[in-house]
């Protein structure tokens, strides 16, 4: 394996990750939240992420398994691969607390101190959101690693759609801390370091996983991949991009990052 693979990979993941300061410097910066761009944003990257799964990162899963099991056992494990991926992304989040779940919809407006319901225990809201992102990126970090080794073609896109879902989840974190403390530097240093989990993530699965890297470790992994990555967009992705703006916008969105991934697969 190149050198060179492995650093573009890891680049690829870092950028996805520490997008996360994104949403904190728009949290901090701005006046008022862009629900539109947000929830266009979202859509884009459930469509990049459920087109990419179902048509290149699942069928590739699948060949390799099949050319090292056989048709009947390679199927099988391929789809056995892909709903521990939904498992285990699923029980992540049966365990995170919804006050402290990353995914729940915060708003730059939630800062003009109007609510007494935000300004009990922000602090401490927002350290155990930070904690909660770090643990749900850490296999969208293993994912986009992963994509991006295989393919920098497949990757980067992938990263793009990563680090657009990563915005809101980085004004989760911003939003209850600079609220507790008035400290913007704060606020943005920890959504910012919250991030890192993903490249955490890319780097544990290279040291532990790699070593032992062959079709049906590949296989078994990409097919967990898109069973992560088809579980974050119906359960997170969509129904935020809804909360945050229209039903159509989120649609265009969707539409539109299905339309590009299909592009990208076709034309690179």
């Amino acid at each position: 394996m190149e050198t060179s693979s492995v650093l573009l990979a890891f680049a690829l993941t870092l950028i996805a990750g520490l997008s996360t300061g994104i949403g904190s410097a728009l949290s901090l910066l701005t006046k008022r939240t862009n629900t539109k761009f947000l929830s266009i944003s979202l859509g884009f990257s459930a469509g990049v992420m459920i087109y990419v799964s179902f048509v290149e990162i699942f069928v590739q899963a699948k060949d390799s398994l099949v050319s090292e099991l056989g048709e009947t056992v390679g199927s099988w494990v391929t789809v056995g691969g892909f709903f521990f991926g939904m498992l285990l992304i699923g029980l992540i989040d049966k365990f995170v607390p919804s006050a402290e779940n990353p995914h729940e919809i915060h708003t730059v407006e939630e800062m003009d101190g109007t609510s007494e319901h935000h300004k009990k225990n922000l602090m401490r809201m927002g350290i155990l959101t930070a904690l909660a992102l770090g643990i749900h990126n850490f296999p969208e970090g293993l994912a986009t690693f992963t994509s991006a080794l295989k393919d920098p073609s497949l990757g980067i896109p992938i990263t793009v759609a990563i680090a657009l879902h990563n915005i809101p989840e980085g004004i989760a974190v911003a939003v209850p801390i600079f609220y507790a403390t008035g400290d913007r530097k704060k606020a943005f240093r920890l959504s910012f370091l919250s991030g890192l989990s993903e490249p955490i993530g890319a780097l544990i699965g290279y040291i532990f996983l790699f070593r032992f890297f062959n079709d049906i470790m590949f296989g078994l992994i990409f097919a967990a991949v898109a069973g992560i990555m088809v579980y974050i967009s119906l359960d997170e992705l969509l129904p935020s991009a809804r909360e945050f703006g229209e039903h159509h916008q989120s649609m265009l969105g969707l539409v539109a990052g299905m339309v590009l991934m299909a592009l990208s697969l076709l034309l690179l």
